[in-house]
């Protein structure tokens, strides 16, 4: 059995500790200074007379659960690429977040408070929902706790934070950073941080909040002015969000940390909430250019209306899941294949929206005319092949500079969906045959 002097002692020793010195300095204190442990002056890493066996328990004698489960299950219209734990018992709120690299990491996914004076139409927190349940917030001080209760405990890398705006959003933004000062500052955490910016805060607290946290974001929640209103009635898209976006966006090269880095590495993301608003697809298309090139924001980010009881759109019927994927496949044509919008186009209906299948062989049967060869063609015409991404077309321009491919099986080793890409190559001399090809 691990006595909590052995687990102090252990702590202390430890060099790759990125909580820094603070850490070992916390250790100290958990240890005992007589034969009889106090366990009742225990950090809330242990919050009892031994260590704990979830992250539920670690912190169930210093912190309401309730407002736990409340608060980090409020934070479900925030999107980061997430999903919850597949732990036994998680903890409300912790969640996967993925990388550009792939990477998975956990995140303790949360608001500073579900109270809120604005009236969006979708979320439940909103001021006009009738189903409101009992308002719960934060203390600096606790939310840093518990962060870094399962910081320590290894359940999560970072913090998502996010928030209602309360009766006056400086205010809240004022708490929401003094929470990550303290977790930077007072306990050199070392962690990720994701703070989402509320409509409607001033330069020097979105200045504050960039200084201390890895990414920040704003969602614009609709495609336009108009559209905003239909969802909500209490924000101006363009002084509350749009006007905040360029100050971050302003503010990334202006601002220089201590030891002259960029600010912000993770930059500045933004989210739409698709079909409550009554938008079409082409609009969200061209509205997620302008983030891209006008406000340089390294995502934007899709979520499907879903009606909530109570709510002032519960009777609006939701959005399906389908819609939210193929936006995501058609921005991912745009920021990551490198395709142009004049392409991207193609892949819309006359009413601008887009169909329940792959946008990108939709736009491929416009394009590609002929089939291509894979030892002649460039990479840009390869990756308008549906079924060669990125890395199975580098793949393929490294392989032919030594020997040329001559089947499909050499290409599927390299990662081309052939069922896909199939039709729309000439391999060893071969095509494909299409019921479009006779046809023409």
């Amino acid at each position: 059995m691990v006595s909590l002097e052995k687990m102090a002692r252990l702590a202390m020793e430890c060099r790759f500790d990125s909580l820094g010195r603070s850490a070992s300095e916390d250790a100290a204190s958990l240890m005992p200074h007589s034969n009889t442990a106090d366990c009742a002056s225990a950090k809330i890493e242990i919050g009892g007379c031994g260590p704990k066996n979830s992250p539920t328990e670690m912190i169930a004698d210093r912190v309401n659960e309730k407002k736990l489960a409340v608060l980090g299950e409020a934070t479900k219209h925030d999107v980061c690429a997430s999903t919850f734990s597949p732990r036994s018992e998680p903890l409300p709120g912790i969640c996967h977040a993925f990388t550009q690299d792939g990477r998975c990491v956990s995140l303790f996914k949360t608001l500073y408070t579900n109270l809120c004076s604005h009236q969006c139409g979708y979320c439940s927190n909103s001021a006009g929902c009738m189903n409101r349940g009992q308002a719960f917030s934060y203390t600096p001080e606790e939310l840093a706790r518990i962060t870094l209760s399962l910081y320590r405990g290894n359940y999560i890398e970072g913090l998502f934070l996010s928030s209602g705006v309360g009766r006056d959003e400086e205010r809240i933004t004022e708490k929401m950073i003094e929470t990550i000062r303290q977790l930077r500052q007072e306990h050199c955490f070392s962690g990720y941080i994701h703070l989402k910016i509320l409509p409607g805060s001033s330069r020097s607290h979105i200045q504050e909040a960039m200084m201390l946290a890895d990414r920040v974001s704003i969602n614009l929640e609709a495609a336009s002015a108009s559209h905003l209103s239909e969802i909500c009635s209490t924000k101006s898209y363009e002084s509350d969000i749009l006007q905040r976006q360029r100050y971050i966006q302003r503010l990334m090269t202006e601002l220089r940390s201590e030891d002259g880095r960029a600010i912000l590495p993770a930059g500045q993301t933004t989210q739409m909430v698709v079909g409550a608003g009554g938008e079409s697809d082409e609009e969200i298309f061209q509205r997620m250019i302008f983030e891209y090139n006008e406000i340089n924001v390294k995502r934007t980010y899709y979520s499907a209306f879903s009606p909530r009881q109570g709510t002032l759109l519960e009777a609006r019927p939701a959005e399906a899941l389908w819609r939210e994927r193929r936006l995501y496949q058609m921005d991912w044509l745009y920021r990551v294949y490198g395709f142009r919008p004049s392409e991207i186009r193609y892949a819309f209906d006359e009413s601008g929206f887009l169909p329940n299948s792959d946008p990108k062989m939709a736009i491929a049967r416009e394009f590609l005319d002929l089939p291509l060869d894979p030892n002649r063609a460039s990479y840009q015409q390869l990756l308008r092949v549906p079924g060669i991404g990125p890395k199975s077309a580098r793949r393929i321009i490294a392989r032919r500079k030594s020997q040329a491919i001559l089947s499909r099986r050499e290409l599927a080793i390299l990662g081309v969906r052939i069922r896909k890409a199939a039709p729309f190559l000439k391999i060893n001399g071969w095509t494909e045959a299409t019921l479009e090809r006779w046809q023409a």
